[in-house]
């Protein structure tokens, strides 16, 4: 049993109050292709530490996956890695489009296997949230010529007005993606996460803030989910859905406290598109993983309403909340965020029960340790 908190002090620093030898959140789980140790998920992070150049990452960061992996994580989702030039939407963003970053990734998944981790590639393209010279010279891509707010990360300049994709483009991108999808697997990797949440180019086709189309992929939100079930059936035709996972949102990049006008219907209507697409794994991502969005019930809750396959939670979660939300079954398994960045161990530190060292901005997000 774990003991409920009572107080705001009983998640300060992240402190672990459960009976170990019970915990959900260190058992194993079969899910899709990986038979995963614990339920323990490395989320997702944006860390910047490829070469500029060539998105070629070094040394750096395969010690920074092994050493999670060697700690015992269950599943490592690998920060976003770009489909293509024109899809970079920052400084430092890693690629899986040329054979040099092929090669790169390599060592980092070989470092990873031989730690006994498991290890997807999440698969990333900006659209409408960057500049120029960021995305190789060329405007933004985006599924209608609106510009975003906000200002592209590190380079400090306003995003540039985008260019409306054609049927062309779109079909290029597409591809682009099962390519990058087919580069993972010969990277090495378990399989991929498909980012399609946070207001990048996937949820720009999803939401009516960005796409204005008149065609097949604009209109309702049913028929703008349309470019987002085509990625997803082109990643599966690749490396199947047992190696597949969908990542999407209501929150954006750009528009910070974005909701679904009707959150149980949109989410219905998600998951439906889900289905037809043939996922069986998804990502629910919201920055606070108790919020309540509907009917009393939080983004996780509502999910599992509509969807039987496997839900990785997250959204700021400690391990005593996660390990409540595994054990009622509203997510299959956990992922941690920023915790990892301070605790390469907090596999290790779960496990016996430890405190956790508390994230600290100035310290751990701009180093690799």
């Amino acid at each position: 049993m774990i003991r409920k908190a009572t107080r705001k002090n009983d998640y300060k620093n992240g402190v672990i109050l459960m009976n170990t030898e019970k915990t959900q959140l260190l058992r194993p789980i079969q899910m899709g292709a990986w038979n995963l140790r614990n339920r323990i998920v490395m989320a997702p992070m944006t860390r910047c530490f490829a070469d500029n150049e060539t998105g070629v990452v070094g040394s750096d960061v395969v010690e920074y996956y092994r050493k999670r992996a060697a700690d015992g994580v269950g599943l490592i989702i690998t920060e976003g890695i770009i489909i293509s030039p024109r899809g970079k939407g920052t400084i430092g963003l890693p690629g899986l489009f040329t054979e040099e970053q092929i090669d790169g990734w390599k060592r980092v998944t070989d470092a990873v296997h031989q730690a006994g981790g498991t290890i997807i590639a999440q698969i990333w393209h900006v659209g409408r949230l960057t500049h120029h010279e960021i995305a190789g010279g060329l405007p933004p891509q985006a599924p209608s010529a609106i510009q975003a707010n906000g200002h592209v990360h590190r380079l400090g300049k306003p995003y540039d007005t985008p260019e409306e994709m054609s049927l062309a483009d779109i079909e290029e991108v597409i591809q682009q993606y099962a390519v990058a999808a087919r580069n993972a697997i010969s990277a090495g990797f378990d399989g991929v996460e498909i980012h399609g949440a946070h207001g990048y180019l996937i949820d720009q086709f999803n939401s009516d803030i960005s796409n204005h189309r008149q065609d097949e992929y604009g209109g309702d939100l049913r028929q703008r989910l349309t470019f987002m079930k085509e990625v997803t059936k082109a990643v599966i035709s690749e490396i199947g859905a047992e190696r597949t996972i969908m990542r999407f949102s209501a929150l954006k990049d750009d528009v910070r406290d974005y909701m679904w006008e009707d959150p149980d219907a949109a989410i219905q209507t998600f998951v439906e598109a889900f289905k037809e697409s043939g996922l069986t794994m998804i990502h629910p991502s919201t920055m606070d993983f108790s919020q309540v969005i509907a009917d009393g019930l939080t983004l996780h809750e509502l999910v599992r309403k509509y969807w039987d396959g496997h839900i990785i939670g997250v959204g700021n979660l400690n391990p005593e909340l996660a390990e409540q939300a595994v054990e009622a079954e509203t997510i299959d398994a956990a992922a941690f965020g920023r915790p990892f960045l301070a605790n390469p161990d907090l596999v290790s530190r779960v496990s016996k029960g430890e405190e956790l060292i508390e994230f600290d901005g100035s310290k751990h997000f701009h180093v690799l340790v």
